[in-house]
């Protein structure tokens, strides 16, 4: 196992693992700045507009953290364009619940596997994908709105479950192609490259990592009143 931070496959590692969150947190910022214009009422507009803000937000504090690295934050976010562009198009909500349930599991999916990464980062770079990821309360919103939906016509539980369950597998699909293509970052995800002070991990890393994943989106679907 590798664990020096001061190794170049540490760096490459951290590096693409910021850009990664920093060009999702850049595409959330975009998805959900136009999907407000999809809500039926003004307050959803304004909390959904909310929600838009915070993750520029997000994003500001990734591309400072990838600065203070002394990486290019733009050359950082690259190797993932492809990736997280291909996510959305095949992910693109056709309406105002289709774009609440993708918030709500894609973007909690997507925090979920950037959280099991921080792990293994340095004391910064951790706090800082952990601050950017903290729960801000919009998960309620979305979940008063998908149930009350349901409730009022049942045959929409059907369509949003395997929504949620296309949102879940695109996801996995694509983490896998960066996993393929981003070798340091896929040992960083595995915990077999890791810093002196960060948690280390096994071989079996990856499949217990999945293993929580998958669980965490059976909670979120059933929270929402789908069936994973």
């Amino acid at each position: 196992m590798t664990s020096p931070a001061t190794t170049a496959s540490y760096e490459t590692a951290v590096t693409d693992l910021l850009g990664l969150v920093a060009y999702g947190e850049l595409t959330a910022f975009e998805r959900l700045a136009a999907d407000s214009a999809l809500a039926p009422t003004l307050a959803g507009k304004v909390q959904v507009a909310t929600m838009a803000a915070a993750e520029f937000d997000h994003f500001r504090k990734v591309h400072a953290r990838l600065a203070e690295l002394g990486a290019d934050p733009t050359a950082a976010m690259e190797p993932f364009v492809g990736a997280i562009d291909a996510f959305h198009e095949q992910t693109r909500p056709t309406g105002w619940l289709e774009s609440l349930v993708k918030a709500y599991i894609g973007d909690a999916l997507t925090a979920d596997f950037y959280r099991e990464a921080a792990r293994h980062l340095d004391g910064e770079s951790r706090a800082v994908v952990r601050d950017v990821l903290e729960d801000m309360g919009h998960g309620a919103f979305v979940v008063e709105h998908v149930r009350a939906a349901i409730a009022a016509d049942p045959k929409v539980g059907g369509r949003l479950a395997l929504w949620g369950r296309r949102i879940m597998g695109e996801a996995l699909s694509q983490a896998q192609q960066i996993a393929i293509r981003r070798p340091a970052l896929a040992a960083l995800l595995a915990g077999l490259l890791c810093a002196p002070d960060a948690e280390a991990g096994d071989e079996d890393g990856v499949g217990r990592m999945l293993m929580r994943l998958t669980e965490s989106h059976g909670a979120r679907m059933a929270a929402l009143g789908l069936s994973a």
